[in-house]
């Protein structure tokens, strides 16, 4: 028995100790180990720890390192290096045939993305990327935001208005996944695909545990005990990607059924993804692969993003005066009663609302929708800074930390200031590298969703700010606020807010013209007054 115990301890330090021996140099020199790394279980116990808890060591990390690249040791994880300078980072994004997602991380999330692009490498991604290429076109981006968005919008306002009517407490994370699964799944798979649906719950929890397997290295023991609800959980994504796939095949079999002149005028794209995908894939697994990478990327990361959006709106309310003074100035008859409903295409460009693009590219740089990266090299390479890496190495960035850099964005990188994104004149200004700022990736690689989500994010907020106040509830029972006041993330791939954001919704009683000036636009008197101190007893985010 004692012999076990003592093999069994030997093994274990073994395997704690493989993380910290590697081939990895720079200039011929080991790397330097981040603070805190421990003898034997170097920086495992931080990747036990909640995610929020991994993201802040890495941004602690990074102010003490600077662009210096640094090699960390996790058990079960490969070699690996994490890197922050812009140059070693554009290395990685536009070398696509060196730097691929590789065995680790797929074998982590296969489950849940299968073939699709999110996992895809080579020939597989190429074709899948081709296919979203035609969906996300100038011409169908307008179609999104001047036809199909509307009456969605139009529902969220109605469903606002009973809030506000009823005194009920929303949640916004799920007012805002609601509108972008709608959207989604009209403009993509010309389905209704309300946010309630089974599948909807089902990928969520699943999404949160694929995250889990990429910090505990104990995910398969913990997943073979506990894990009946998470395969439950696959079983209903797998089973709704079928769905969308089925049912798009029996509309081409049968096109009689959707050639009448009064679905056209239901449907106005041409070619949605899950046809584009057909085209394309001739596998239908891999076409029901890609049909839930591209609604998972096209509906959490732009919902999760909003929701950010707002709480920072909400924690710092001098910025939402000035949004509102912007709208105010850019949609001079709109009146505060009524829906601002004018909000197109052409309206939401960044030469038209640059006030609202630089608060939602902000929120994206402090709460970037994927906060951490990772790839596994295919051949041995050398890194600008000199850094060599043997293959199957892994390289890790963290956009979350990258974003808090004080070598990109100086002394005051940790404030929320939209206002540095805009020159003198309120015109964008700051122009950031993909590779300083990767929220939308870089490369061949580059998010295709990016103009749709940030134009969405600003047709979103100038409809709802304009119509609505909002007011964090932050008791306990409704959310609460953790780490001293602050909302976190939840467990994730993406960055999904805990407990989601509840809020007291109010309409804005008054039109330009009554109530006090405050920047160039009206306040509604004492009403709005006392709402902003509900947001701002809290200590402030950032």
């Amino acid at each position: 028995m004692y012999t076990f115990i003592i093999c069994l301890i030997a093994a274990v330090a073994l395997w704690f100790l493989q993380g910290q021996r590697s081939a990895i140099r720079q200039n011929g020199r080991r790397l330097p180990r981040p603070p805190g790394t421990l003898p034997l279980a170097g920086n495992g116990l931080w990747f036990l720890r909640p995610r929020h808890d991994l993201l802040d060591w890495f941004v602690g990390a990074n102010h003490q390192t600077g662009f210096s690249t640094f090699e960390i040791s996790v058990p079960s994880l490969p070699p690996a290096i994490v890197i922050s300078d812009p140059k070693n980072v554009e290395h990685v994004l536009k070398n696509d045939e060196l730097f691929i997602k590789g065995t680790f991380f797929r074998s982590r999330s296969w489950d849940l993305f299968g073939n699709g692009i999110i996992n895809a490498d080579g020939d597989l991604w190429r074709i899948q990327r081709k296919a979203g290429l035609r969906f996300f076109s100038n011409a169908n981006l307008k179609i999104f935001l001047d036809e199909a968005l509307p009456p969605i919008l139009d529902d969220t306002e109605t469903f606002l208005d009973a809030a506000v009517n009823s005194e009920e407490t929303v949640d916004m994370q799920q007012v805002f996944l609601e509108l972008t699964t709608r959207l989604m799944g009209k403009v993509a798979y010309d389905m209704d695909i309300p946010a309630s649906l089974p599948f909807s719950k089902a990928f969520d929890f699943a999404s949160g545990a694929i995250g889990n397997r990429f910090h505990n290295p104990f995910w398969k023991i913990r997943e073979f005990v506990f894990g009946a609800p998470l395969r439950k959980a696959f079983v209903e994504v797998t089973r709704f990607g079928n769905e969308i796939v089925s049912s798009t095949v029996a509309k081409r079999q049968n096109p009689s059924t959707a050639t009448d002149n009064s679905t056209k005028a239901r449907n106005p794209l041409q070619d949605n993804l899950i046809n584009s995908l057909l085209d394309h894939i001739q596998d239908h697994q891999v076409v029901e692969d890609a049909a839930m990478n591209y609604l998972s990327a096209g509906r959490d990361t732009t919902a999760q993003s909003l929701t950010w959006t707002l709480y920072l709106l909400l924690r710092h309310p001098e910025h939402q005066e000035s949004l509102l003074g912007e709208l105010a100035r850019a949609f001079p008859s709109a009146s505060r009663s009524s829906a601002l409903r004018a909000v197109t295409y052409d309206q939401v460009q960044p030469v038209s609302l640059p006030y609202t693009h630089s608060v939602f590219t902000e929120t994206l740089r402090l709460c970037p929708p994927v906060p951490f990266e990772l790839k596994e090299c295919v051949v041995p390479t050398t890194f600008p800074d000199g850094t060599w890496l043997p293959k199957g190495s892994v390289v890790i960035w963290v956009p979350w930390a990258m974003g808090r850099s004080h070598k990109i964005w100086g002394d005051d990188s940790e404030l929320f200031r939209p206002d540095r994104w805009l020159d003198a004149a309120g015109s964008i200004g700051l122009q950031k590298s993909a590779f300083e700022f990767p929220v939308f990736n870089g490369g061949p690689r580059t998010c295709l969703g990016k103009k749709l989500a940030e134009l969405l994010a600003v047709a979103v907020l100038a409809r709802l700010m304009w119509r609505y106040e909002f007011a964090e509830v932050v008791t306990k029972e409704l959310g609460g606020c953790g780490r001293g006041g602050e909302r976190k993330s939840q467990n994730s791939l993406t960055l999904p807010m805990e407990d989601g954001l509840p809020v007291k919704v109010s309409r804005r009683a008054c039109a330009p013209g009554l109530g006090r000036q405050s920047k160039g636009y009206t306040i509604c008197g004492e009403k709005t007054a006392k709402k902003e101190t509900i947001a701002t007893k809290l200590p402030s985010l950032y």
